[in-house]
């Protein structure tokens, strides 16, 4: 794939997820613009980008920033959001008036900007809690959750200019999505690097439910991959499409905590919680229309993705016996 250096703008790239975009999209000669409120993301998750990046500190819900951000940028990756499923049970206007209104500005400010695509991070939340798998983007969606509902909202907006004219656009329902930089700190931690960390201090992995449930979990680089495919693929075969990125394979937190302990070389101990309202039961990306329209295949499976997590949050402690 011929992949031209453009001005990109990466929305949320302090987070976890843009802020891995936006340090591959400057290895490959882009030059990169960042907007991030600091709600979720964090400044030192972009230390190393210091003098290579244009770093705004700003709200996606303020029409006049997203207007100075787009200002001169060809390619637009959305991945500014207010995560979290049990955040928006406890609080649902303020997931939908960031990830939809938010988004909503976004596309009126690129569309009046002449950007020329956006690619759109959404959630396989979006799929609800169906019992049929692979999940598959020709499906129902059955959000059940404000976030979901707030995602899809998002996501259907920027399809919706797509299909309309207004401005090309894809959306990438996004599996569990794990690796460097993301954080396990707050009351919305996700399990991996929750659970790392309770491997590098000895203590215990909280699990809501029985731990049967099931997850695709994806390592970051493979989300990396997918944006860049979905940005520079051409406009004729990618634009319009929701697509799963996913690893086409899936987990049970059970066998999660097991994995981590054998690469660890520490036995977690396990903490029981009553399973949370909104959580689905079982996930499993579907990849045929990601293959087809993106030409998207998943290169790092979970154990080296997990590996090299491993060694990246040793390495961030500073711990120096080994593993």
């Amino acid at each position: 794939m011929h992949e031209p250096q453009v001005a990109c703008l990466v929305t949320g790239g302090a987070g976890f997820i843009g802020s891995s975009l936006t340090r591959a999209l400057v290895a490959h000669g882009h030059s990169v613009r960042v907007i991030d409120n600091l709600s979720t993301g964090r400044r030192e998750n972009l230390r190393d980008l210091a003098g290579r990046i244009d770093f705004v500190e700003a709200d996606i819900r303020d029409a006049a920033a997203c207007e100075r951000a787009v200002a001169g940028v060809k390619v637009v990756f959305h991945t500014a959001a207010l995560p979290s499923v049990p955040r928006s049970m406890a609080d649902p206007w303020t997931s939908h008036d960031v990830n939809v209104n938010g988004t909503l500005r976004l596309l009126q400010a690129a569309r009046a900007a002449g950007v020329a695509r956006m690619v759109y991070s959404s959630s396989s939340s979006v799929y609800g809690d169906t019992p049929v798998l692979p999940k598959v983007e020709s499906a129902e969606p059955l959000p059940r959750s404000p976030y979901a509902a707030s995602k899809l909202a998002g996501e259907q907006y920027v399809l919706a200019y797509a299909r309309g004219g207004l401005i090309e656009g894809v959306a990438l329902r996004y599996f569990n999505v794990f690796g460097p930089w993301q954080s396990p700190e707050g009351a919305y931690a996700a399990v991996i690097p929750l659970w790392l960390q309770a491997a590098l201090a000895g203590g215990a992995a909280t699990v809501n439910g029985d731990g049967s449930q099931t997850r695709d979990f994806t390592y970051i680089d493979n989300v990396v991959a997918a944006n860049r495919l979905a940005a520079f693929g051409p406009a004729e075969r990618v634009s319009g499409w929701a697509v799963n990125v996913g690893a086409g394979d899936r987990t049970s937190l059970n066998d999660l905590i097991a994995l981590i302990g054998e690469i660890s070389g520490r036995t977690l101990a396990r903490e029981t919680r009553p399973a949370r309202a909104g959580d689905v039961r079982d996930s499993l990306a579907g990849l045929d229309r990601s293959r087809a329209v993106l030409g998207y295949e998943p290169h790092i499976a979970l154990r080296e993705g997990l590996e090299r997590t491993w060694a990246w949050t040793r390495e961030q402690s500073g711990a120096t016996t080994p593993a």
